[in-house]
């Protein structure tokens, strides 16, 4: 597996540019403006008529360094691409059970959006990939100051990777801790991650799912 496409990353800060596929629905368009304030170095583009090949080229340009692309099917967001740059690599999920925040229920108990950065809790990505994935979300983020009370949380379980965004209250003593959700949720299933960047078709796959293989014992992917 490639580990040098992450090399800089400790002095290169985290610029992410969102979009979506072409004339996005009121859902999809809500759920990036939520995902925008989640990754807090972060911008999003209107797609317009652009192609992919000319985003990316634009990206590079303006040193962006990661690309994130989010499609829906019938209004339903579906699908979520994370393309490292200038090189790659691009990770493919599905996007599945996305709660916006709008959606959640108790909105009244619900925490505010802080823009911090949050501290990450990546849980049981032990195998090869799974690490691979990690790093790929992990680069997402900046570390936060200590004193940050947010908390985004990506759980593997089953193959699927559990979303979820929270803030924690010192509500009483100095051992009382009360979390509230922020949202957005959503899981995510990895089904492919290539060497290369988005646009680069040619590029060499690093993982493929396989989810039609008939094998005596349910094979783990991500995590165990």
């Amino acid at each position: 597996m490639a580990d040098n496409e992450y090399a800089t990353a400790s002095v290169r800060e985290p610029k992410i540019l969102f979009t979506t596929s072409r004339n996005p629905s009121a859902p999809l368009t809500q759920f990036v403006k939520e995902l925008k304030v989640v990754f807090p170095m972060s911008q999003r583009m209107n797609r317009g008529g652009q192609v992919i090949s000319e985003i990316v080229e634009s990206c590079r340009s303006h040193n962006i360094t990661d690309l994130i692309l989010v499609h829906e099917h019938r209004g339903q967001p579906d699908g979520l691409i994370v393309s490292h740059l200038p090189n790659g690599p691009t990770a493919y999920f599905g996007l599945l059970n996305v709660v916006t925040r709008h959606d959640i229920r108790g909105r009244k108990a619900m925490g505010k959006m802080s823009e911090a950065y949050p501290h990450l809790v990546l849980d049981n990505f032990s195998t090869q990939v799974g690490e691979r994935t990690a790093t790929i979300l992990k680069h997402l983020f900046l570390m936060p100051k200590p004193d940050s009370k947010r908390i985004i949380t990506f759980a593997n379980r089953d193959e699927y990777i559990s979303f979820r965004h929270h803030v924690y209250e010192k509500s009483g003593g100095p051992g009382s801790m009360e979390l509230k959700e922020v949202g957005p949720r959503f899981e995510l299933r990895l089904y492919q991650i290539k060497l290369g960047a988005v646009e680069q078709n040619e590029a060499q796959s690093e993982f493929v799912l396989r989810p039609y293989i008939n094998t005596a014992k349910k094979q783990k992917t991500v995590g165990a």
